[in-house]
């Protein structure tokens, strides 16, 4: 792989006059994350439920954006590639934090419009009432449980039918499981990205994803 960034660490802002400040924590990273956009959280909420993202930084460095210095949102590391992932919005600000690293140019920057955004808003919605039962649970979800929920999802079930299955486990868990299966790409659930999560959301065992 070539232009491989190094990324030892965010850049450190201060919340701009009037703006929000969202604060979460990331199974993917084990640490917390802050963000003052609503968009930055979707956006990192959408790295969070990918797969296939091994790894990601919010606010590496500076790069040129058509002659203007900003901000990277986030890199983005995959099996295969890597990227930056800048927003473009009626918020961004192309200069908003003078201090910082410069990056070298990686081989690919993605601009985010807000429509993109706004298109993925149910998956995003959903991944929010997820999260927290997978960082809730950090490390109480039996081995013994998600072997047995893969073997169970060989044929697609409904989350109300799954929570019957393993109805002698807490229900909490059986869901964390669930949904860290589902946040490392052993399960999958299309309509996640359609549909309210329900329990008749239905999930089915994937590929293992490399």
């Amino acid at each position: 792989m070539t232009n491989i960034l190094h990324i030892s660490e965010p850049v450190a802002i201060s919340r701009p006059r009037g703006a929000h400040r969202f604060e979460a924590f990331s199974p993917k990273l084990a640490r917390r994350v802050t963000f003052h956009r609503r968009a930055l959280l979707e956006q990192w909420l959408l790295l969070e439920a990918n797969p296939k993202v091994i790894s990601f930084c919010e606010r590496p460095g500076y790069v040129l954006i058509d002659g203007n210095r900003r901000l990277a949102d986030f890199w983005v590391r995959f099996a295969d590639r890597e990227e930056l992932v800048v927003l473009i919005d009626e918020a961004s600000n192309p200069d908003v934090e003078p201090l910082g690293h410069d990056l070298e140019a990686p081989s690919h920057v993605r601009l985010v419009a807000s429509a993109e955004l706004a298109a993925a808003r149910v998956w995003t919605d959903n991944w929010q009432r997820i999260l927290p039962y997978l960082v809730a649970n950090r490390g109480l979800t039996p081995p013994t449980l998600r072997q047995a929920i893969t073997r169970f999802l060989k044929g697609t079930q409904r989350l109300l039918t799954i929570e019957r299955e393993f109805a002698t486990y807490d229900l909490v868990i059986v869901r964390a499981t669930l949904f860290g299966l589902l946040h490392t790409g052993r399960v999958g659930a299309p309509e996640l990205q359609t549909q309210p999560l329900s329990l008749l959301t239905s999930f089915a065992a994937t590929e293992a994803i490399s």
